[in-house]
């Protein structure tokens, strides 16, 4: 009888599982939406200006900078006077090699308000500056253009350019069509599509400046978000999405490289996997690939900002770079394929909608002085870790000390996770605000060693499950909301942090 019902029973879980996976008909349409004529058009415009460089003159209205900037914002105001459009300036110090004077930075944001969740954003972004390092030296061979590091100084593998150097390339042709007019142009072909639809969460939509000067925009943006407590659930930021033949002959147009960071289970990796999940469910014909890791290996792209500020952030990119073009007056409109750019747009906005429409992932987190201090039936009381708040949420904190508190004895609260009658998975959350749009829950679950969840279970409206025979201590635990539309949230992971080093008081010898 016992076995049976568990037959039964999971019939039923995948047949609700398979009604909440059904495709959403709006999403699908906003996909079928996206131009690849008009991509390629902004593209165009984009490398008509000869060059973005952040330094170059503002004030030609034809040429650098200024006119490209003025191009955006007008666009952006043309496609929906639901968005609000606005300059987000700063004016910025003579610093480091590639800042060599005081300069106006400028981001260009369209903003499309949620009507349920306002307050809660998903930023879609990429950066509209462009950047010439010059030539290379003789005998130095073509590398990953100028972005050691956070946008470091490195003019390619071994090249190192002085401010003086980066002043006199302020002004050389910089067409940079794929880095990055191919992200900025999937950025405002998505702001024009998704602008004709109504969303729950608010929709930002981001056009960085001084990227190529080490990521000042995006840092700029991210720290003033954190200091106004901006709540902001994913940031997809789109950087070199237009190549599909890198520079030693590989080919591929069917996948896209994804990535998010190291810390398992933080909120940039469950992005990651929601990413991924949504993406290839909507189209089957393109492979997400995440990368665990925050970006390519000594380079870094406007994702990073904000994942350093607590928010979940990703780099979107091809996996077939040309190193030889990047930086140089060869990124060229014909040196890369929009019909990729428009593949990658789409993954971008079947990934936004999804957010957009979806329920807030739910909390996990006991509530500060709930129970003693966090700890279930022999649960740890530590907080959780890998970027999530006291609460368990996608945070902009990281999961840092002072958020919503220390449960009682001084710790953080635990994850509502423990052992029921010593050998079963108990599991508890809470929903992050209003239930009124949940239909449910889905229980998800993994190995420790895999990268992906691979067992789910809808739970239906309830905010406790147990799982009959399950050790909380083999298999890695998460739970997500279910949309009235079947909409799916992030999912929000049961992880405690690292214990922490004990320092033990002892007595000096002949004491």
């Amino acid at each position: 009888m016992s076995r049976q019902f568990l037959v039964v029973a999971g019939l039923l879980c995948a047949i609700a599982l398979a009604d909440e996976k059904a495709l959403n008909p709006q999403i699908q349409k906003i996909m079928t939406e996206v131009s690849e004529e008009r991509i390629r058009a902004t593209i165009a415009k984009l490398v008509s200006f000869g060059t973005r460089n952040t330094m170059s003159n503002p004030d030609n209205p034809d040429r650098g900078v200024g006119a490209a900037r003025q191009w955006i914002f007008n666009e952006f105001k043309s496609y929906n006077p639901k968005l609000q459009v606005k300059f987000d300036k700063y004016r910025v110090k003579k610093q480091g090699q590639r800042i060599f004077k005081d300069v106006d930075l400028w981001n260009v944001i369209a903003v499309l308000p949620g009507k349920t969740m306002p307050e809660t954003q998903i930023l879609v972004s990429g950066h509209y500056d462009s950047l010439n390092v010059g030539n290379r030296p003789a005998g130095q061979p073509a590398g990953p253009g100028s972005e050691a590091g956070a946008g470091g100084a490195g003019g390619g593998f071994g090249q190192q350019l002085t401010p003086a150097d980066f002043e006199r390339n302020a002004e050389l042709p910089a067409p940079g069509a794929c880095d990055d007019g191919s992200g900025t142009a999937a950025v405002m072909e998505l702001a024009r599509v998704m602008s004709q639809y109504e969303f729950d969460k608010t929709l930002v939509f981001v056009t960085f400046a001084g990227e190529e000067q080490a990521l000042i925009g995006s840092n700029l943006l991210a720290a003033k978000s954190k200091k106004e407590n901006q709540i902001i659930e994913a940031v997809l930021n789109n950087d070199i999405i237009g190549t599909d033949v890198s520079g030693n002959g590989r080919m591929g147009n069917t996948s896209v490289a994804v990535y998010s960071d190291d810390a398992m289970d933080s909120v940039s990796q469950s992005l990651a996997r929601y990413a991924r999940e949504i993406g290839q469910r909507y189209m089957p014909s393109m492979t997400v690939n995440t990368v665990f890791m925050q970006d390519r290996i000594g380079r870094g792209g406007d994702h990073t900002p904000f994942q350093l500020e607590g928010y979940a952030a990703l780099r979107i990119s091809t996996p077939n770079e040309n190193y030889a073009n990047q930086h140089h007056a060869t990124d060229l409109l014909e040196n890369m394929s929009v019909p990729y750019t428009a593949k990658v747009a789409k993954i971008n906005a079947v990934v936004a909608a999804s957010l957009a429409m979806a329920p807030k992932a739910p909390l996990v987190l006991r509530e500060p002085g709930a129970g003693r201090g966090g700890r279930g039936a022999g649960g740890a009381a530590t907080a959780t870790g890998g970027g999530r708040g006291a609460d368990g949420a996608p945070s902009a904190d990281g999961g840092r000390a002072g958020t919503g508190g220390r449960g009682a004895g001084g710790r953080r609260p635990g994850p509502m996770i423990a052992r029921g009658a010593g050998y079963d998975a108990v599991l508890q959350w809470r929903p992050n605000g209003s239930d009124a749009n949940i239909k449910g829950y889905s229980v998800v679950m993994r190995p420790t060693t895999a990268p992906y969840w691979e067992q789910e279970v809808y739970v239906g409206k309830v905010t406790t499950y147990t799982l009959k025979d399950v050790s909380i201590d083999d298999v890695r635990f998460g739970v997500k909301a279910i949309g009235l539309d079947g909409s799916e949230s992030l999912v929000t992971p049961y992880v405690n942090a690292p214990r922490q080093k004990t320092v033990i008081e002892t007595v000096p010898d002949g004491q």
